[in-house]
């Protein structure tokens, strides 16, 4: 079991090591990048405008990259499948279309599964894009655009496992997956769409009206109401708050007033004798906070949480202020909106 403090800092310094030569090639190939990415994308955009999807190909390390970067593609809009070469061979190649874009990850540029594949795939598929480690590779003659991804050397001391060139393969592929994402307009709502139970989703889909507690589940009182029946109300309903209303909006919603919390009622009980003659209205907070039915959770919970005092109960309100609700900010982290 290692325990000295210099095999720790060796441990450390090698980590480091490797971090940097990677961080290195990735600045080297974004300050490189040129106009073939541009026509790159713009191949594969032509390919998902007409019906078409994108088939990623790619044996060993790359063939790893490809199967995730087909998965960023389709996760942000982008129909994409991975198409193993050798399979291809043996009848997978019919998922091919005269539509789609073939992408090819080669870090040699001359792999042999996809010099089996390509010559077959490009008589059908509509165009071929390759992210090569060699350029000039057999593979690249058979490529419409080429992305170099050509590293000096792996992070690797020997220079032999992939791992600089690994490294700046996938992110090219997701830079062209994000490009992909910007011009085809694939924001917030449409990735909440593709994403529906993680905790992304939940926080880009999930809306205050989907949490709250609704007429006749919360506390409502007027501003008239006694002390007893304000503890009353907040025993009954455990919302940690009640709303107080005066008046009503144009569609007959009690509109919202005040509220009153649990803290409100502790700092009242230093009145002593006088606690008990006390009203709602003496000891509620005007115009409180309050979050609109439409709003996402997620705003609720930043409302709730970015001041000095954290909230823990929110009144849910239309546009016109008529009381609709109340949040409790335990409803929204229970879901996983954090």
């Amino acid at each position: 079991m290692r325990n000295t403090n210099l095999e720790s800092k060796a441990v450390i310094e090698e980590g480091k090591r490797v971090l940097r030569v990677e961080a290195e090639a990735l600045a080297a190939i974004a300050e490189g990048l040129g106009e073939e990415f541009s026509i790159a994308v713009e191949k594969m955009s032509e390919s998902l405008r007409v019906g078409g999807k994108l088939v990623l190909s790619g044996v060993g390390k790359s063939g790893n990259i490809a199967q995730k970067i087909a998965a960023t593609l389709t996760s942000t809009g982008s129909m994409a499948v991975f198409l193993h070469p050798t399979e291809a061979l043996h009848g997978d190649l019919g998922l091919l279309s005269e539509k789609d874009c073939l992408l090819l990850f080669s870090q040699s540029g001359s792999s042999q599964e996809l010099m089996q594949l390509a010559p077959f795939a490009k008589e059908i598929c509509k165009s071929v894009v390759g992210i090569f480690g060699n350029k000039n590779g057999s593979l690249a003659k058979i490529s419409d655009v080429v992305i170099s991804s050509a590293v000096s050397r792996e992070a690797c001391p020997d220079n032999l496992a992939p791992t600089t060139s690994s490294t700046v393969a996938m992110a090219l592929g997701d830079a062209i997956a994000i490009s992909l994402k910007k011009e085809f307009g694939f924001g917030p709502e449409k990735f909440a769409k593709f994403h529906p139970a993680g905790a992304l989703g939940k926080k880009l889909s999930t809306k205050v009206e989907d949490l709250m507690h609704a007429k006749g589940e919360f506390g409502l009182l007027s501003p008239e109401a006694s002390i007893e029946e304000v503890v009353v109300a907040l025993t009954k309903f455990r919302h940690s708050g009640i709303c107080i209303s005066i008046e009503q909006t144009r569609a007959g919603t009690p509109k919202l007033h005040g509220v009153i919390v649990e803290g409100d009622i502790r700092r009242a009980l230093l009145k002593k004798e006088a606690f008990f003659a006390l009203q709602a209205k003496d000891i509620m907070t005007k115009n409180p906070l309050s979050v609109e039915v439409g709003q996402l959770a997620s705003e609720a919970l930043e409302i709730m949480e970015n001041r000095e005092r954290q909230l823990s109960f929110l009144p849910v309100v239309d546009a016109d202020g008529g009381i609709r609700g109340v949040l409790r900010v335990h409803d929204i982290v229970l879901l996983g909106i954090n």
